[in-house]
């Protein structure tokens, strides 16, 4: 057994997904984590090129996905959804801006946007489902900003909505880099 922080916090989160699928501790679990350690630092692999958001995957298994995500200023991710999982996010660095939206009524027109943005310092944390909204997420201001995800259950493929028209685009997820390593271009 490793003694590292992030690997006792994926045993709770094994324990805890174990007992229960919906995970009612997770967002405990992950604000006690993000508050007390910083182990998190070597899956936080930003893109050279700076074209976009790089997904750098800690752990996945059946029962979820643990992601550090890392944003430079002006990088967003689209309107998405989260193909029926539950996604927990928690801010490891920087500070990250969501903004969420109601899905299209599909009649062509744009998307609502629901509310104003909510913005999330360095060790806050937040939940989000398809039952609440659409989100895109970008880091607040122009610095940059890590954030940690993780979803019931893994999925290799979201929606993202075009905000202008609501149409739908199916994405296939990938990862810039797996347990430490880059992934080969």
């Amino acid at each position: 057994m490793s003694t590292e922080p992030i690997q006792h916090f994926v045993e709770q989160l094994n324990a805890e997904f174990a007992r229960d699928m919906r995970g009612p501790n997770v967002l405990a679990l992950l604000e006690d984590y993000v508050a007390k350690h910083d182990d998190w630092r070597r899956f936080a692999m930003f893109r050279e090129d700076g074209t976009r958001y790089s997904r750098n995957l800690v752990e996945r298994n059946d029962a979820y996905e643990l992601l550090v995500l890392c944003w430079g200023p002006g990088q967003t991710s689209p309107i998405h959804n989260h193909e029926g999982q539950n996604c927990w996010m928690a801010i490891l660095e920087g500070a990250i801006e969501e903004v969420y939206y109601r899905f299209p009524d599909g009649s062509g027109s744009p998307l609502a946007q629901v509310g104003e943005p909510t913005t999330y310092r360095a060790g806050q944390a937040g939940y989000i489902s398809d039952e609440i909204a659409l989100h895109l997420i970008r880091p607040a201001g122009e610095a940059p900003a890590v954030s940690l995800h993780l979803y019931s259950r893994p999925f290799d493929k979201c929606n993202l909505y075009c905000p202008e028209t609501g149409e739908v685009t199916l994405c296939r997820l990938g990862y810039h880099s797996r347990h430490g390593e880059l992934v080969p271009a």
